[in-house]
């Protein structure tokens, strides 16, 4: 199978090396141009092109797809199939028509739920018991493709976006493997439509949302703190300063709003109803730490506040 890879960031990579371990040829990889990145923000490739220079594959990294002679590269590679996975540019349609048996997206929620830019995001802060992959057509309108196979994983009271991230980056991987196969087999793959009835979108984050509110219940500043794991990171202040919440969960219990309750291996505190244990945490200008590295350090008390 002659595939073009359209892809960008880590959720990408395991997709690009399991189709390149299943013996497939990627006639293309189209990735986002190099970015300045780290202190010195030099250009810095994204991970996909990495690994694509490990596996001498060509890569070509147009700013836009829409420029005629962009398109007369990507049509020159003759490519079966083009499989996108979190590439981050438009797509016209007239590049979407190119390879001759179609162009399927990896889509990290289970759609027609969360359609978007922000699913894994969505899926932890809205509560919901389980997420997954959706392998789907790629059509002009936002993940709004049939639907070519599924997989599920539940959602643990542990589990921040990152660990999701790269379950599902995994999972994704293992579904798109499992449907070129069908297609080189069958010659074709058959899609359901989606319900547009079900639809619900994944708006992207503000960085406003971090903010945590000691008023809301424990429950939703656990699945907050989870969700904004590892960006943009939930906030909240302490002595002053803005300080992120990296990992906590909730139990129940009672205490007043912000107030600390509990200290020793977690940092316990009141909520509007529960009680918010904080495992890991971060001040300005520090590393991020243990609830108990955190207490020595800035030798915490009982009845300090959060807020």
């Amino acid at each position: 199978m002659n595939i073009i890879f359209a892809g960008t960031p880590e959720f990408a990579v395991p997709a690009l090396s399991a189709l390149i371990a299943a013996g497939h040829h990627i006639v293309m990889v189209l990735t986002q141009p190099d970015r300045p990145a780290g202190r010195g923000m030099q250009l810095r490739a994204s991970p996909v092109k990495q690994l694509a220079l490990q596996h001498q594959l060509k890569v070509f990294q147009p700013a836009s797809l829409k420029p005629a002679e962009v398109q007369a590269q990507i049509e020159a590679t003759h490519a079966d199939v083009m499989i996108v996975a979190a590439y981050g540019l438009i797509i016209p349609t007239s590049v979407l028509a190119m390879p001759k048996q179609g162009c399927y997206n990896i889509h990290a929620s289970l759609l027609p739920r969360w359609r978007g830019a922000a699913p894994i995001h969505r899926a932890i802060l809205a509560g919901d018991a389980e997420t997954g992959v959706t392998i789907m057509e790629v059509v002009p309108a936002l993940d709004a493709g049939a639907m070519v196979i599924k997989g599920e994983i539940p959602i643990l009271p542990t589990d921040t976006t990152q660990s999701l991230h790269d379950a599902l980056s995994q999972l994704g991987a293992q579904l798109m493997v499992d449907a070129m196969h069908t297609l080189v087999k069958e010659g074709k793959l058959e899609a359901t439509p989606q319900d547009e009835a079900l639809v619900t979108y994944a708006h992207k984050l503000e960085k406003s949302e971090s903010k945590i509110d000691w008023q809301q219940p424990a429950e939703a500043l656990s699945r907050q703190v989870r969700a904004f794991n590892p960006f943009p990171v939930a906030s909240t202040i302490f002595r002053g300063e803005v300080c992120k919440i990296w990992f906590a969960t909730n139990r129940v219990g009672k205490g007043n709003s912000g107030e600390i309750v509990a200290l020793g291996t977690q940092i316990t505190v009141g909520c509007g109803d529960g009680l918010l244990d904080i495992a890991e945490l971060q001040m300005p200008g520090a590393k991020r730490q243990t609830a108990q590295q955190f207490i020595q350090g800035q030798h915490v008390q009982l009845g300090e506040i959060f807020g």
